[in-house]
This record gives structure tokens, C-alpha cells and sequence, in this order.
């Protein structure tokens, strides 16, 4: 049963990856998952303080990740037409392989200031803040991905 818990746990990891850049996939919540599922193994590797320290940073991520972008767009002027062009962008983003989910925020950050009647100085500015607020995000997810994924390897080799 032990083998089963580690392979989903391998899985749900690399599913954590892909979900840190795709938005239908919640990556920090699939790698804490995979440390706990190594806890249901005969090993116990970590403490209850150890697992209640992570599902705070993965929820305070979770909810990072969603203002992240927000407040880039704001900070660089944008309106909530841009943060909402942003979001469309990113989903329609993610069909035009392989840089879609990259160039798709800006793009929508973009267009969705248009709409809301920005001019196109002020409409370029919002969508350099929700990319870089993307960009932030993405990061900050790798990030916790990695170092979570860094915890299950270690105890699982040991």
C-alpha cells in the first residue's frame, strides 16, 4: 500500500508543476496532498507542526495567487476590465500553444482596458502589471511546488 501512496504522491507532484502555470489545475494544493499521502505511509515522516505549517502556506499561496495579478494591474493603473481581459486572456491563452498562457494575460489585460475606454498609453501600462503579476505568481507557485517536492523526495529516499 506504502508503494501506491508514494507513486500518486509522484504524480500528484508533477501534476503540482503543470498546475502552477495552468489555471484549472491547483498545483500548491496537489503537492501538499502529496505530503499527505507520505504521512499515511508506515514511514510518518512528518510532524503534525511540519503539515500544519504547509496547509497555511499553501492557502495563503492559493489566495496569493489570485491578488498577485490583481494588484500588478492595479499598481500599474489598470481597472477591473483589465484584471477580467487578464483572466479571459490566460484561459484562451492556454489553446495557443506554446506561449499563449504567457502572452494571453498581457494581451487580455490589454484589450480589456479598451473596452473599458482607457486610452492605448494607459491600456499597455495596466497589461505590463498583469503580466508581471502573473509572471510573480507563477513563480511564487514553482517555488512552493519545488520546495514541497524536495521534502516528499528526501523522506521517500531516506
Amino acid at each position: 500500500m506504502d508503494t501506491i501512496l508514494i507513486i500518486i504522491g509522484i504524480l500528484l507532484l508533477l501534476g503540482s508543476f503543470a498546475g502552477s502555470i495552468l489555471p484549472f489545475l491547483p498545483g500548491p494544493p496537489l503537492a501538499y496532498i502529496s505530503l499527505i499521502l507520505l504521512q499515511l505511509t508506515n514511514r510518518h515522516p512528518f510532524p503534525v507542526t511540519f503539515l500544519v505549517a504547509w496547509a497555511v502556506v499553501t492557502a495563503a499561496v492559493v489566495v496569493l495567487e489570485y491578488m498577485i495579478p490583481i494588484w500588478g494591474t492595479k499598481k500599474f493603473g489598470g481597472t477591473k476590465g483589465g484584471t477580467r481581459g487578464a483572466t479571459v486572456g490566460l484561459i484562451v491563452g492556454l489553446f495557443i500553444p506554446p506561449w499563449g498562457f504567457v502572452i494571453g494575460p498581457f494581451v487580455g489585460a490589454f484589450i480589456g482596458e479598451l473596452m473599458n475606454r482607457q486610452d492605448s498609453q494607459k491600456a499597455f501600462r495596466s497589461a505590463i502589471g498583469s503580466f508581471i503579476g502573473f509572471l510573480a505568481g507563477t513563480v511564487v507557485k514553482i517555488v512552493l511546488c519545488l520546495v514541497m517536492a524536495f521534502y516528499f523526495v528526501k523522506e521517500v529516499i531516506v
